[in-house]
C-alpha cells in the first residue's frame, strides 16, 4: 500500500510539472524588475518570458503581446543592457542615458 501510494504521488508531481511548470516559470520570473547581469545570462526562451511578463506589466494588461513586440523588445533591452554603465539596471529602466557613468 505505501508504494503504491508513493508511486501514486511521483505520477501526480509529474503530471503537475508537465502540465504547468512553464506557468511557475513565469510566475517566478521577475520580468522588468530583471537586471542587465541577470538578462545576459538567460537563454532565448527565458527572455521571452522576461519580456512578454513586462510587457503585461508595463501595459497593465494581462493579454499576450505582438510576438514583433516581444522580438523588438528583446533586441532594444539586449542592445541597451551591452552599454548600460551599471549591469544592476533592471531591464524597465534601460536607456541611452545609462551609457554614461554616474
Amino acid at each position: 500500500m505505501k508504494r503504491s501510494a508513493r508511486s501514486f504521488a511521483v505520477a501526480a508531481v509529474a503530471a503537475v510539472c508537465l502540465s504547468g511548470c512553464s506557468d511557475v516559470e513565469v510566475a517566478l520570473n521577475d520580468g522588468g524588475d530583471t537586471t542587465c547581469n541577470e538578462w545576459a545570462t538567460q537563454d532565448q526562451n527565458k527572455q521571452r518570458q522576461t519580456i512578454t511578463k513586462f510587457l503585461k506589466e508595463y501595459t497593465g494588461s494581462d493579454n499576450e503581446p505582438a510576438g514583433t513586440q516581444v522580438d523588438a523588445s528583446m533586441v532594444a533591452v539586449t542592445l541597451l543592457c551591452q552599454v548600460q554603465s551599471d549591469k544592476e539596471t533592471q531591464i524597465k529602466n534601460v536607456n541611452l542615458t545609462g551609457i554614461l557613468p554616474k
